[in-house]
């Protein structure tokens, strides 16, 4: 097996950072395979809902679809949730992590933002401030994050929605992901004020 000369990375020579180079791009290649898989875990996780994480994951992506949402929406719809299992209470900024490098700017902003504005549905039924969404109302991304929320997000628990598949979204996701990461004329450029780390 191909391994670097080194055993502390500011020994490493040339030689070692372009091997380093070409091997994580044979192991990216395997990406969109890699989050299938984690989605198709989401089958098994949290209970209590009418549809599992997965399914719920589906249908928020097949209802921006048929809302006539782009790739860069869609993809990151389906992927939106992917964070419950490992980062339950910063979920959604995982899921942005993980689009950040492929989409425009605009999509992260709201997988991030979208476990904060989603309070706006049953916060005040934990004593919080279901309403605390509002300390973004003068972002230029905050109605598509509404937005995001009420048609594609919240509503996506019903058992008897016409659910396309996994298989179904694949050329999306192989699309999005076969990008060239954190491409300036894919993402474009974040406002004022980034992503907040509070959220």
């Amino acid at each position: 097996m191909d391994q670097v000369s080194f055993t502390q990375m500011k020994d490493g020579t040339a030689e070692d950072y372009a091997l380093l180079e070409r091997l994580e791009d044979q192991f990216n290649e395997g990406l969109v395979e890699r989050l299938k898989l984690a989605l198709r875990k989401l089958d098994d996780g949290l209970s209590g809902y009418k549809v599992s994480r997965l399914e719920h994951s589906l249908q928020s992506a097949a209802r921006a679809e048929a809302d006539g949402a782009d790739d860069d929406l869609v993809v990151a719809t389906l992927l939106h949730d992917l964070g419950d299992e490992l980062a339950p209470y910063n979920h959604s900024q995982l899921a942005a992590a993980i689009i950040r490098p492929y989409v425009r700017a605009e999509v992260t902003w709201i997988i991030h933002h979208h476990g904060l504005f989603q309070k706006f549905y049953y916060g005040h039924f934990y004593g919080e401030d279901r309403n605390e969404r509002e300390i973004y109302k003068d972002h230029p991304w905050y109605q598509k994050c509404v937005d995001f929320c009420e048609r594609y997000d919240q509503a996506a628990f019903d058992p008897d929605y016409p659910t396309p598949p996994l298989e179904h979204f694949e050329p999306a996701l192989r699309r999005v992901f076969a990008r060239k990461p954190f491409d300036p004329d894919v993402i474009g450029e974040e406002p004022a004020g980034g992503f907040d780390s509070r959220v």
